[in-house]
């Protein structure tokens, strides 16, 4: 197996034989690291014609995530859908409180869910082992309340055991970057609109295209009152000239927003506004990483 360790190939053994006991799987599919490991194990365990591939469209998906999601489904053979989400009609979900995700999630599975249960089989999420101890996970709680199956969290396989593992099995997706939806740069409390994640979208895209390989994490965090938060990884950050500074800025400014921080990236920044004793109306128990 190429270096895989005696401890993660037990892991890769359990991930297998936990799907090979279902009769097939809806892969809800993202693009990112996680759910590509599913699907990939998945028709691993179960043969392509026990698997669909289904990724969610919405305002919160960003664009440059659609095409190689497709791809990447096309190269393992398996039968893929796009599924229209509404996220955005869910009340909860606009309100953009601590518990979004929660709106975001159900959502998906609702939508997913026809899908397998006409085939007779079970949602599968890219939920994995460090996700169930990062804390507050609306989201989990969602899929769970739904019946969708972790198999990821199922076989112990924490992140980087993920990327592991699909070095090993040769994915693409082995170190790609994390991609959260677009709704988790908008500061909690702040009403997700179609208009806020689209601004975020295209000055995220134009400051990758200034950067190019020089970046590898961003965010452009939408603080309100015209205010944004642009991230960048350490190592791009040390290297930026106060030149290249002050071009990002106008960079993002050029996209609807009044003034610019530049710090580094972490993932999950917004979530501080969780903690406990801070005030507001999106004060709830601590969230795990959401992008």
């Amino acid at each position: 197996m190429g270096g895989v360790t005696a401890e993660l190939a037990a892991a890769e053994g359990r991930l297998l034989a936990g799907l090979a006991a279902h009769p097939g799987v809806v892969v809800a599919f993202s693009g990112g690291a996680d759910s590509a490991l599913v699907l990939a194990a998945a028709v691993r365990a179960l043969g392509v014609q026990r698997v669909l591939a289904a990724t969610a469209a919405s305002d919160s998906l960003p664009l440059a995530e659609r095409d190689p999601a497709r791809a990447y489904a096309a190269s393992l053979g398996v039968e893929y859908r796009v599924i229209d989400t509404h996220e955005m009609d869910r009340a909860g979900y606009r309100a953009n409180a601590g518990d979004r995700c929660y709106f975001c999630k159900s959502e998906l599975l609702e939508r997913l869910q026809p899908l397998a249960t006409e085939r007779g089989w079970q949602v599968a999420t890219g939920t994995n082992a460090d996700d169930l101890v990062a804390g507050f996970r609306p989201g989990i709680r969602a899929a769970a309340e739904r019946g969708a199956i972790t198999p990821l969290a199922d076989a112990g396989l924490t992140k980087a055991q993920v990327r592991a593992l699909s070095r090993a099995w040769q994915l693409p997706t082995w170190d790609k970057p994390a991609a959260a939806c677009l709704s988790s740069r908008i500061a909690y409390g702040i009403e997700i609109t179609p208009h806020r994640l689209a601004r975020v979208e295209r000055a995220e895209a134009a400051v990758r295209a200034r950067l190019g390989d020089r970046v590898r994490d961003l965010r452009v965090r939408d603080l309100g009152a015209g205010a944004a938060r642009l991230e960048l990884d350490q190592a791009c950050l040390a290297a930026l000239t106060d030149a290249d500074r002050a071009d990002l800025g106008a960079v993002v400014r050029a996209h609807d927003f009044t003034e610019v921080d530049l710090r580094a990236f972490r993932s999950g920044s917004l979530n501080d506004a969780l903690r406990p004793g801070r005030t507001g109306s999106a004060v709830v128990p601590p969230v795990g990483p959401t992008g």
